[in-house]
């Protein structure tokens, strides 16, 4: 479940737009607060740093990130490279809290369709996360094994509006997991300068045999108080096998772009 949440809120997660200054920052793009990613990649040898907390709470377990780093640099351009680190934790009914590092998430995002402000097609991208079993999987820290996710993403831009989202497939080895699809889709309205807001829509199939699948929701945004700087939340639930997998989500981070 932790895996999952950081991969979606690249991984991320919508939030909005960073109002940037014309040379010193990267171009605007998407992402987090959500779990859906964007199609936009940092801009060429600029950096995008994420430091977050989330969670998710159902009937029986709550986990997510105490605090986490989220790193986005562009390596050149339509082209960034992504890393993921975190202290996770995992709270069960009737047993003690685990608390420790979680899974390394490595990614790579490519745009490999960038139109003209006035063509009518979207921006398109494609961007392969690899989970990397650095956690510890008995106390449900992490997966144990190696996972791959293979999204594509796509987004237009209509006036202070932003829609983006696609999905893709996930690899999830080992005799009790599934391999599993996720698919989401956000709409943002920049509401000024500063404050940006989005609602997003999210579905994932069965990624083990005892689970079922899950649909849900988020409600959040961005507010930038300086141009380098900006908050980010997003809370939401689920709309489908509520108590077994999402009665409530949240994510909190603070980013910083040079």
């Amino acid at each position: 479940m932790i895996g999952f949440l950081l991969r979606s809120r690249q991984l991320c997660w919508a939030g909005a737009v960073l109002v940037a200054a014309e040379t010193a920052l990267p171009t605007a793009h998407a992402g987090q607060p959500f779990r859906t990613d964007d199609p936009e990649p940092v801009e060429t040898q600029h950096w995008e740093i994420n430091l977050f907390s989330l969670g998710t709470f159902n009937r029986v377990e709550h986990s997510g990130a105490l605090a986490g780093i989220d790193a986005n640099y562009g390596l050149a351009p339509d082209l960034q490279i992504h890393s993921t680190f975190f202290l996770g934790y995992n709270a069960n009914a009737g047993e003690p809290t685990a608390i420790g590092m979680g899974d390394l998430e490595l990614g790579i995002k490519y745009r490999f369709l960038s139109p003209a402000e006035d063509d009518w097609w979207p921006q398109v991208a494609i961007y392969p996360l690899l989970e990397v079993p650095t956690g510890n999987a008995q106390l449900g820290l992490g997966t144990g094994h190696m996972q791959l996710f293979l999204p594509i993403w796509l987004q237009k831009d209509f006036g202070p509006w932003t829609v983006y989202g696609g999905g893709g497939y996930f690899l999830n080895p080992v005799a009790e997991n599934r391999n599993y699809w996720f698919s989401g889709i956000v709409v943002e309205r920049k509401i000024n300068d500063q404050l940006t807001l989005g609602v997003e829509l999210f579905h994932q199939t069965s990624s083990q045999r005892d689970m079922p699948s899950m649909t849900g929701y988020n409600i959040g945004g961005s507010y930038s108080p300086f141009e380098h700087l900006r908050f980010l939340l997003a809370v939401g639930n689920g709309l489908q096998n509520v108590a077994t997998t999402n009665r409530f989500s949240y994510y909190a981070g603070l980013q910083v772009t040079f």
